[in-house]
């Protein structure tokens, strides 16, 4: 069921952003991460109808499930193609599926700036705003796929939302208009 799984992801994502180039790109993860997430890609979507960005989506995620059949991928969007941002979408499948479980409301820091010279360190996992629940909700042949969004943020927005809550902190990004492609934007907080 897995193969009917991920194809029903890839399929969706491809349906979601028609008349927009899409690439699967695989990476090699090593052994120990292989086992980890078997059978991983990232699906570069370039620009198109439904925007200027691009979209990294992750299909392979969404194989380790909850009891009641529903599993999670990943969509981060930014300004260009860049093998970083692939990289980094790899990384979120491996830390996910190596058994630390990633949701929505949930971070998690990079460890280095999400470009060069960016004060985003960290991700964030929301829902996805910039594609709505079209592209989030992903019927499956065996349950329900939900994508969510992987938002980079500075430490100074991480730190006010351990303060004052994910909905206090999604406010503020609205408040301040936040460009979240824009991997220079100034910290919200």
């Amino acid at each position: 069921m897995t193969d009917k799984r991920l194809s029903a992801v890839e399929d969706h994502v491809r349906a979601f952003f028609e008349g927009h180039p899409v690439d699967a790109v695989d990476r090699d993860l090593g052994p120990e991460r292989r086992e980890a997430v078997p059978e991983p890609h990232v699906l570069v979507v370039g620009p198109g109808p439904r925007g200027d960005s691009w979209a990294y989506v992750t299909v392979g995620c969404s194989t380790l499930t909850e009891e009641d059949g529903q599993g999670l991928e990943f969509v981060m969007t930014a300004p260009a193609r860049d093998e970083r941002f692939t990289d980094l979408m790899t990384m979120i499948a491996c830390y996910h599926r190596g058994g630390h479980r990633l949701g929505l409301e949930h971070s998690m820091p990079i460890g280095e700036p999400w470009v060069p010279g960016s004060s985003c360190g960290h991700l964030l996992i929301s829902l996805p705003y910039l594609h709505g629940p079209d592209l989030e909700d992903c019927p499956v042949p065996d349950g329900h796929v939900r994508v969510l969004w992987t938002l980079p943020v500075t430490t100074a927005e991480i730190e006010y939302r351990r303060h004052h809550g994910h909905e206090a902190l999604e406010r503020l990004f609205d408040e301040t208009g936040i460009i979240p492609t824009d991997p220079f934007r100034a910290s919200a907080a």
